[in-house]
């Protein structure tokens, strides 16, 4: 056997001669059989694959040298898996040649490491370059690596970062890379110099630059707006500058040349923009050209501009073509309604001195219907429960605005990843008139766990909550659809229990969606069971002699209203609750035995549209109006209140003999007077709150109007600022009669309503203590005396600026920042909406889809509690399930 080279494979792919071949004892050039092909040298691939890798048969004519080993050697380079790759001649036999390929596999990473950086952005940064563990290793990844940190580094504004890689061999063909990073200093703006400028100021232009600012001594103000200089962001402030010469009348404005120059020696550059204004425009005539839906004047009114205007090329643009949704754009208005392949184009047709007259072309085109509706991606949730949500159905016209609100609805549902809903649209066909979309969704985990434990009101409290928030009633009694409980057809079911040594709270809640499967109209009930011992918070005793308990049904029914429009929804409910005090003489209430009732009906209108997410809500609002009442029993009952003081059996007595507090003698049902002194005279007696109250409040009679706005606003990128402003207030129907002790608001603290079983609201306001802000007993001779009795009216207003960390389906984290201020009072009589306790701090939400929202807040409340006088100072809360 005799081993002759055929051809050598270098980095430039040119064969070697074959000139050699035409001596004596030489392989002469010419066209052979190929007899085979042996694989050798150092690879982990089957060595028929490598064959299969060439594209050369077995019995294949092949020229030598030829075009064929040519292509066989370039198709495996291709690969990227090899370092050599050698042809050989190793035996001719008649017209047939043996080749061997010995080949080299590239030596594949065994680990990478990044010095330099945060050891919290090292593994992101490996992520992002795909050094991942196997890779093959070769100067191509090596280069592309440095190149791609170089840049994303002076994107960020360190202009001089500098990267070296060093590989080293770890083992047979495996190899570990370090790469070092040296981002060095920012550069900084140090001056920006502008030339030509006259009708607009140099303040005015370097303001239009949004991303490109001079260093500035360090202001608050300019967070969003640093002085790096970064090539990208400054190009596209040049393009603002002329834009903003375009909104103001100069159609002409250029810059005609920017200098930057870079000072090594401070790190900083200097920016010099030479700008041509150009002659201030007007608009002329603008006309409509091919439009037959809508008429010249309605088009013109949608437009917004008329002769005589100053040209805003900019805001002609953005009312012609703006394709965001919010927009008020003819694109927009034409798309909303069918026209899915409308074209419109503005044109400058003829320019006198300095007017401008325009053509407003519209290629209106047929209208467009939905064909196909697909969803993809839910594996668990059933069909029926999306597609009963998507506003876009088969036969329905193409609806822009319709596709962006189905977005919102899909997020809302809770069962999918907000920030992955996409709608692909697919075969939009101008000739039939018909478009295809796919719903592409990401399932989430929507069942929440909630478990609780910690120390609050003087002991131990814990709390186990299950949320089921994708459940399926109907598959309740099938066995095969546990997995761990019949999940996929959107409704909700919740369990709850809360309890310690001297309190324990039982509830259940169910709701369906689509009550019946073919409307929006939302069932809900729950149930809920309380119990609470008399403790005492200083010795710690718990006296089971003495208790209090509530027990509650509410059922309702909620419904999406059409007028005026979808994000409208009116809700009612009934709920029954009654209360039963056994010997609880806690001061809470002015009876400690006997009985009351709660029946009321509430009825709220809601609207809205806050989105794509409901756990980091980035535009939008919610606006709810509620008002609840009970029956008014006062007016039909024939009770006189205000005399019902008057009757002996409700003025004091002595339920035993004894001695008053000036030492007189009281007999066992002597008449009293408030001072507990024995009188002959019942009208001079005092009145027997706990009996009186007891009759008073056997049936609950108030009614509650509250109101809430929550605006969410994007101020940069993906920072959110929400607006809060609430209002609540709780009258009688009659004043002899009073306000109930029940239902009262309580104000301060982390909004987490604990233990509480009087039917209390617990309004959020941190920077306090829980429900501290609201009125106490300030008359000595009540038996309720520095006891907190709850407002009747509350204001509250909030403003949080909120940031996410990330919004990842594992896991949702954003830091926020937050400014609040409320009130509350005893009666309206006292009400001053100017006069609130103010608070301020930070804090953390993450939101696992397993556990729900978790959070904490340090507050720092500004001014005392009632019966304090020093501000408050810092507080921290945990939020645990509250709502986003």
């Amino acid at each position: 056997m005799f081993r002759r080279s055929i051809l050598f494979f270098t980095a430039t792919l040119l064969l070697t001669a074959f000139s050699a071949f035409a001596q004596p004892g030489r392989i002469e050039p010419g066209k052979y059989i190929l007899g085979g092909i042996n694989i050798t040298g150092e690879t982990t691939y089957n060595p028929q694959t490598i064959v299969t890798f060439t594209k050369l048969d077995k019995g294949q004519a092949i020229n030598v040298p030829g075009e064929e080993i040519s292509a066989a050697i370039k198709s495996l380079w291709k690969l990227g898996l090899f370092k050599d790759v050698d042809f050989y001649a190793t035996r001719i036999s008649g017209d047939s040649i043996f080749l061997e390929l010995e080949v080299n596999e590239l030596p594949k990473l065994n680990a990478a490491r990044i010095q330099g950086v945060k050891k919290s952005k090292q593994e992101a940064l490996i992520k992002e370059t795909g050094l991942t563990k196997d890779k093959y290793v070769n100067e191509n990844l090596i280069t592309n690596t440095k190149y791609y940190i170089e840049n994303k580094y002076k994107k960020d504004g360190y202009f001089n970062t500098k990267v070296a890689i060093n590989v080293v061999e770890d083992s047979a063909n495996t190899v570990n890379m370090v790469v070092n990073i040296d981002r060095g200093d920012k550069v900084r703006i140090h001056s920006i110099t502008v030339n030509g400028n006259e009708k607009l100021s140099d303040a005015k232009v370097k303001k239009a630059m949004k991303k490109t600012k001079v260093k500035a001594f360090p202001n608050p103000l300019r967070i969003f707006s640093p002085s790096k200089f970064i090539e990208d962001k400054y190009k596209e402030d040049l393009a603002n500058v002329v834009k903003k010469y375009k909104e103001k009348g100069y159609r002409d404005a250029r810059v005609t040349s920017d200098t930057v120059t870079y000072d090594a020696k401070r790190n900083m550059v200097d920016i010099v923009l030479n700008i041509e204004e150009g002659r201030k425009y007007y608009f002329g005539e603008i006309k409509f050209l091919g439009n037959s839906v809508y008429t010249n004047q309605e088009l013109a009114s949608y437009v917004g501009l008329k002769k005589g205007d100053t040209y805003n090329g900019v805001l002609l643009n953005d009312r012609i073509s703006e394709t965001n949704p919010d927009a008020e754009s003819l694109t927009n208005l034409y798309q909303n309604n069918g026209y899915l392949f409308s074209n419109i184009n503005a044109v400058e047709v003829k320019t006198v001195n300095d007017t401008i007259d325009f053509e407003i072309r519209i290629t209106e085109g047929p209208i467009a219907y939905y064909n196909k509706i697909n969803v993809v991606g839910n594996d668990k949730t059933n069909d029926h429960v999306i597609y009963r949500q998507l506003m876009t159905r088969p036969g329905q016209k193409w609806n822009k605005e319709d596709v962006v609100n189905t977005i919102r609805e899909l997020g809302t549902l809770g069962f999918f990843d907000a920030e992955t809903i996409r709608p692909d649209v697919k075969n939009a066909d101008p000739a039939s008139g018909t478009v295809d979309i796919d719903w592409n969704v990401t399932e989430r985990g929507s069942s929440q766990i909630e478990l609780q434990g910690g120390y609050g009101g003087g002991g131990f409290i814990g709390t186990l909550g299950l949320s089921f928030n994708n459940f399926s009633l109907r598959n309740i009694f099938k066995k095969e659809a546990y997995d761990p409980l019949p999940m996929g057809d959107g409704q909700k079911l919740s369990l709850r229990a809360q309890g310690s040594t001297y309190f324990q709270t039982y509830s259940l809640s169910f709701s369906e969606p689509w009550l019946g499967g073919k409307k929006p109209i939302q069932f809900f009930t729950s149930f809920s069971y309380s119990r609470q011992f008399l403790y005492n918070y200083y010795t710690r005793d718990v006296d089971r002699s003495q208790s209090f308990t509530i027990s509650s049904i509410t059922m309702g029914l909620s419904k999406r209203l059409n007028e005026p429009d979808y994000n409208m929804r009116l809700s009612h409910s009934l709920t029954y609750q009654y209360y039963d005090l056994d010997n609880y003489n806690t001061g809470l209430f002015t009876f400690g035995n006997g009985t009351s009732r709660n029946f009321a009906y509430t009825a709220e209108l809601t609207r809205e549209n806050r989105g794509p997410s409901q756990i980091y809500p980035m535009y939008g609002a919610l606006f709810s109006l509620s008002f609840r009442t009970t029956f008014p029993y006062s007016f039909v009952n024939g009770i006189d209140y205000a005399a019902l003081k008057e009757q002996p059996e409700y003025k004091l007595r002595a339920t035993a003999a004894g001695t008053s507090p000036t030492g007189q003698y009281i007999a066992a049902g002597d008449f009293l007077t408030d001072a507990g002194e024995p009188t002959a005279d019942y009208r001079q007696a005092g009145v027997d709150d706990a009996k009186y109250d007891q009759k008073r409040f056997n049936w609950l009679e108030y009614y509650k109007i509250k109101f809430k706005a929550d605006w969410y606003t994007k101020i940069y990128n993906k920072l959110v600022l929400r607006s809060l402003a609430e209002f609540g207030y709780m009258g009688a129907y009659n004043p002899d009669r009073g306000l109930v002790p029940f239902e009262r608001f309580y104000l301060g603290g982390d909004g987490m309503a604990n233990y509480a079983l009087d039917g209390r609201e617990v309004i959020q306001l941190r920077g306090y203590p829980n429900q501290s802000l609201s009125p106490i007993v300030e008359d000595r001779t009540s038996t309720q005396y520095g006891q907190q009795i709850g407002a009747t009216v509350y204001n509250k207003f909030s403003l949080e600026l909120r940031y996410p960390i990330t919004l990842k389906q594992q896991a949702s984290i954003y830091a926020l920042t937050f400014a609040e201020a409320g009130a509350s009072f005893a009666n309206f009589q006292e009400y001053n909406p100017f006069a609130l306790q103010r608070s301020a701090g930070f804090g953390l939400r993450v939101f696992m889809p397993a556990f729900g929202l978790l959070g904490i807040d340090f507050g720092y409340g500004f001014d005392p509690v009632p019966g304090y006088s020093q501000p408050n100072g810092w507080e921290t809360h945990f939020i645990i399930g509250q709502q986003f």
